[in-house]
């Protein structure tokens, strides 16, 4: 499980394929601190360290992980969200992530409002994939709050500490970013579906 706050940046340092495998050695400050078999986040995404060399890690992503993630356009130099599971007894500081990405969405538009910033998304219709305003999303990793909720499209408010220390501030209309939606919401619509039928 994870929070959706940010620890760091990372680099991608190299891109391995192996069948339907794609293997991703990382740079990051952090990977002194890890160990093998550890979840890290990746844009949101939980891939498992396997292997640990110096200020560099290395994860696989399986053939599923890269048809339903942004993972499979990366490229060598590209920025990584990341986040390492989350630890019982600490301040939740985002809202509960599990690092299952639901789908991709496209950013649609980008504002800048005398100091930060409105992003803009769309989805592809699910019933299981709902926002509300106020509700939480999870964009490539990062815990936000919908400041506006439409039929598949949504959009969120980031302030410039979000702005520096994210993604956000390589994102361009037409940019691919993973989605999470709200675990909660998404058994309520699951229960929706089922009282339905």
């Amino acid at each position: 499980m994870f929070t959706g706050i940010i620890e760091t940046l990372g680099t991608v340092g190299k891109l391995e394929k192996e069948g339907s495998n794609l293997h991703i050695t990382v740079k990051s400050p952090m990977a002194g601190e890890l160990k093998i078999d550890q979840s890290v986040a990746h844009n949101g995404v939980c891939l498992t360290v396997v292997e640990v060399n110096g200020d560099r890690y290395k994860v696989t992503a399986i053939e599923e992980t890269l048809q339903k993630t942004n993972l499979a356009q990366l490229k060598v130099g590209e920025t990584l969200n990341l986040e390492r599971a989350m630890l019982l007894g600490s301040r939740l500081d985002g809202h509960l992530v599990q690092g299952h990405v639901d789908q991709t969405g496209v950013c649609t538009a980008i504002e800048h409002k005398d100091g930060s910033w409105i992003f803009s998304f769309t989805y592809a219709p699910s019933s299981d994939h709902l926002t509300i305003e106020k509700g939480s999303i999870t964009i490539d990793g990062t815990s936000l709050t919908v400041i506006d909720s439409g039929e598949n499209t949504f959009s969120v408010a980031i302030i410039p500490f979000t702005y520096e220390h994210t993604r956000f501030k390589s994102y361009q209309v037409g940019s691919i970013v993973n989605l999470e939606f709200d675990m909660v919401g998404k058994y309520v619509a699951k229960l929706m579906l089922a009282h339905k039928g």
